[in-house]
């Protein structure tokens, strides 16, 4: 296994939205709390557990931002996303404040990486370093087949993938059962590179990270897949069920 040079490593968490879906007013949907902390205070003591420094920690910030700010002060690194305009603009905005130093960036949601262990981002890094992959991505298989409707799907061909939208799933795609958790590792010089070669959503106006996946494809460039071995460790947030859900696992972790 590789050797992981931390002072390589860098993480941008996405943490600007809203959360309209769970109606947030007062404060960004990161800022919700999980037995009693704001949930990406898990990810970023995940983070620190690394080995990462708030130099190599970036928070991407939008709604309310001042709320993260005010409660993380100099533990992490800031950029700000000033119009939300997708995952991989997020991504984007977070890596350009990054030192030079960083080489391999890990994108992680800021709302559904609460529960990850340390080891499970320690393997993720090793296997994109042992690979010489210029993307890694973590898949899972959903832990409540009744939440499938809500996912794409990961579809592996030809020793390749691409990440094919709910919306877009034929019946045969639906019966895949791996999902993507949005969690990525970059090689950041290629990120950078190919970022501005990505297409909007069509009737959204969004840039998302999938469309850097499809940009490798078309490159032939090496890319990879990391399955999660403990799906409960992604916990995608975006109800009030879902939240209390959240809440009782952290009480009895």
């Amino acid at each position: 296994m590789s050797v992981i040079n931390l002072e390589n490593l860098g993480a941008v968490v996405l943490s600007a939205g809203k959360g309209t879906r769970l109606n947030c007013v007062d404060k960004p949907k990161v800022m919700l709390e999980v037995s009693g902390k704001p949930m990406v205070y898990y990810t970023i003591e995940t983070l620190k557990g690394l080995g990462l420094t708030p130099e190599q920690i970036c928070l991407v910030i939008g709604f309310k931002k001042e709320k993260v700010v005010d409660y993380f002060g100099s533990e992490v690194t800031y950029a700000f996303q000033e119009e939300r305009l997708g995952t991989a603009h997020a991504a984007y905005v977070g890596i350009k404040v990054l030192g030079d130093n960083i080489k391999h960036v890990l994108v992680l949601g800021g709302d559904d990486s609460l529960f990850y262990k340390v080891d499970t981002l320690k393997d993720l890094v090793e296997k994109q370093l042992d690979s010489g992959a210029i993307l890694t991505l973590l898949i899972s298989e959903i832990a409540d087949n009744l939440q499938y409707h809500q996912y794409g799907r990961v579809l592996k061909k030809g020793g390749r993938f691409e990440i094919k939208e709910k919306e877009n799933l034929s019946d045969e795609d639906k019966k895949i059962k791996e999902i993507s958790t949005g969690t990525f590792i970059f090689e950041r010089d290629w990120f950078e590179a190919n970022y501005q070669k990505i297409g909007a959503i069509p009737g959204l106006g969004e840039y998302g990270l999938p469309s850097m996946v499809d940009i490798a494809n078309r490159q032939n460039e090496k890319t990879n897949l990391v399955e999660l071995k403990d799906s409960a460790e992604w916990c995608g947030i975006n109800t009030n069920e879902e939240l209390q859900k959240a809440n009782d696992l952290k009480k009895y972790e």
